[in-house]
């Protein structure tokens, strides 16, 4: 008797991040989004490092849920900044004020990191962005993966695609700011694209081998 399709969470209520993840796995599961769960309370992210927080967020809402759980924790760090603003890129300008919208969040932490750069030259500033990707079940992590981008602060924003840091993030692999390239251009190289296709071949893998069916 074959197997039922297993339920995964993606522990997101991002709809771009969701079909990006789902896509990209293009795998036979029922994926479902922490919009399916309302009532689930928020798992706190107040790890130090992307790792602690994916893990901390897959395995919080794998046991809130009883679903195999996908978190993700991603951001920017800059060398000239010591590694900042890593696990705090999405507040790197503050804390936002409720249903305060997502594109003037990421317009004021881009300006704030042009600010704090203002005086670096362009060889000193070097940056990459992070992604860690972690699938729970329960109380145990099933598979970590991680993927990075490696680029320049630019000196000005460019480009209309994308989200957060992508308009002043610059790759010389491909001459442009990431919020210039087209998606499929972007998953091809960026970090969450890189953790994924790490993560893609593991969890085929599990699926087929592992007695979920419980």
């Amino acid at each position: 008797m074959a197997k039922q399709k297993i339920k995964i969470l993606v522990a997101t209520t991002n709809p771009g991040k969701m079909a990006e993840l789902s896509a990209m796995l293009d795998l036979d599961v029922d994926w479902l989004s922490l919009s399916d769960f309302p009532d689930v309370p928020q798992v706190a992210e107040d790890g130090q490092t992307f790792q602690e927080n994916a893990r901390k967020k897959a395995l919080g809402y794998a046991k809130a849920t009883g679903l195999w759980t996908i978190a993700d924790d991603s951001g920017l760090v800059i060398d000239a900044l010591d590694g900042a603003p890593g696990v705090k890129s999405a507040r790197f300008s503050g804390e936002p004020a409720p249903h305060q919208e997502r594109c003037l969040i990421d317009y004021r932490n881009c300006a704030k990191v042009l600010d704090l750069l203002k005086d670096v030259p362009t060889e000193k500033r070097t940056a990459r962005f992070v992604c860690s990707l972690c699938l729970a079940k329960s109380e145990e992590i099933l598979i970590e993966t991680q993927g990075k981008l490696e680029g320049v602060i630019a000196q000005s924003p460019a480009g209309c695609n994308g989200f957060g840091y992508d308009p002043i993030f610059f790759v010389p692999s491909v001459g442009r700011n990431v919020a210039q390239l087209g998606s499929e251009e972007k998953n091809a190289i960026s970090h969450r694209g890189n953790a994924i296709r790490k993560l893609k071949p593991l969890l085929a893998k599990l699926l087929e081998t592992a007695d979920y069916a419980d």
